[in-house]
């Protein structure tokens, strides 16, 4: 009999020995963790030795993508690295919940992901958490909102699903002159075009799902912080709101990381003329891009993102929500799904999604008519996907 044989068959076998280690990764699902006495249990949660106890608090899945996502946005090293999360609202919900408290004020920008605005308009409020919103392209709205002192300053640098460009230099000044922590929202960007803690930010967060998994297989969050101390609170938030970050999603993500690179530089070439394409195409109101001339931010683009516009674009066709559901119809081969950043093309209706919350006041405030399409450009060959839009804006005239 085998030395790992169980002496009961409900006993687990004892892994095998081996000198050699496997190229990929494991998954350890495992929920919990063995520690050899109560001495040794102590020592792990007092820091003095390195283990793991309960899942919800680590797991080996969610340290090394950890790990490889704060190599790509180049975490300061002194903060403890990041920290793994369910989802991408996990994320925003621990730096929320677990860095603020009933009297703080929050500055955020009015064009934040659909769910993120939910969140600050509805429930933060129930906290006694006030929340002040502007226009993050305007320089002077961020001065004038930092003349009163604030806990938080909430940004992305590209907003969704408008594409517009915030002025980056004037809320991390914002952020100086309030005393606030300044919290940004890289997803959108993610770290090949702009890494914002080489640019002043406390904390950055990313919606893992989207572009850095790219595969819409896995659902994640991630958040890292430049002082242990905030990361300790965020540490301690994940853990109590549950926002455990699944081993098996962990390890899929992984995977996608590897290839980041390869696929965001694929999908921002095929991005950049797409947008350039159904520029010409009849029935297009506006074709959003930060890389075109006639993008309103585009100077700021350029200065900021240094030619690194990004995987997503946007559209208005001029016949509303009519045109828009002909052309979702007619554009068969394209997912009509309400994420981004898979290798595939994907579509979006922000007025019947990740916006539906708003107002149609609230939206059209924004630029995002019934006619407003998202498209989460992917790696296949752009000749498709001109002759794909090309039919399916043509069905929506």
């Amino acid at each position: 009999m085998s030395d790992r044989a169980p002496s009961d068959p409900a006993r687990r076998p004892t892994p095998p020995a081996s000198v050699s280690r496997p190229v990929a990764s494991p998954i350890w699902p495992s929920v919990v963790w063995r520690a050899e006495d109560a001495d040794a249990l102590d020592a792990q949660y007092e820091g003095r030795t390195r283990g793991y106890a309960y899942a919800r608090e680590s797991h080996p899945n969610a340290e090394m993508l950890a790990a490889a996502i704060d190599a790509l946005e180049g975490v300061p090293e002194a903060g403890g690295g990041g920290l793994m999360f369910g989802s991408g609202m996990g994320a925003v919900s621990a730096v929320l919940l677990g860095l603020l408290k009933s009297g703080d004020r929050v500055i955020a920008s009015n064009q934040l992901y659909g769910r993120t605005l939910r969140m600050m308009t509805q429930d933060l409020p129930r906290f006694g958490i006030g929340v002040e919103f502007i226009d993050p392209t305007d320089a002077a709205a961020w001065a004038t909102a930092a003349r009163t002192p604030a806990a938080m300053i909430f940004a992305e640098v590209v907003s969704n699903p408008t594409l517009r460009v915030a002025d980056m230099e004037a809320a991390r000044a914002a952020a100086q002159a309030s005393g606030a922590l300044f919290v940004v929202d890289n997803t959108f960007t993610t770290p090949r075009g702009w890494r914002p803690f080489e640019h002043g930010a406390d904390v950055v967060l990313h919606s893992v799902t989207k572009l850095l998994a790219g595969h819409s297989d896995a659902t994640l969050g991630w958040v890292a912080a430049r002082d242990p101390g905030v990361r300790e609170k965020l540490f301690a938030a994940q853990g109590s709101i549950g926002a455990t970050a699944s081993p098996f999603d962990c390890w899929l993500a992984e995977r996608g990381v590897l290839s980041f690179g390869l696929r965001y530089d694929r999908a921002e070439a095929n991005a950049s003329a797409l947008a350039d394409h159904l520029a010409t195409l009849p029935g297009v109101e506006a074709a959003i891009y930060p890389g075109r001339p006639d993008h309103p931010d585009h100077n700021r683009a350029g200065a900021l993102l240094q030619g690194r516009f990004g995987t997503m674009v946007a559209f208005r066709l001029a016949g509303g929500r009519a045109a828009a559901n002909a052309f979702i119809r007619a554009a068969e081969q394209l997912p009509f799904a309400p994420s981004l950043g898979d290798v595939q093309t994907l579509l979006s209706h922000p007025p019947s999604s990740s916006h539906r919350a708003l107002t149609e006041e609230g939206r059209l405030a924004l630029g995002i008519t019934q006619g407003f399409i998202r498209v989460s450009v992917g790696i296949e060959e752009i000749e498709t996907l001109k002759r794909e839009f090309s039919t399916a804006v043509a069905a929506a005239v």
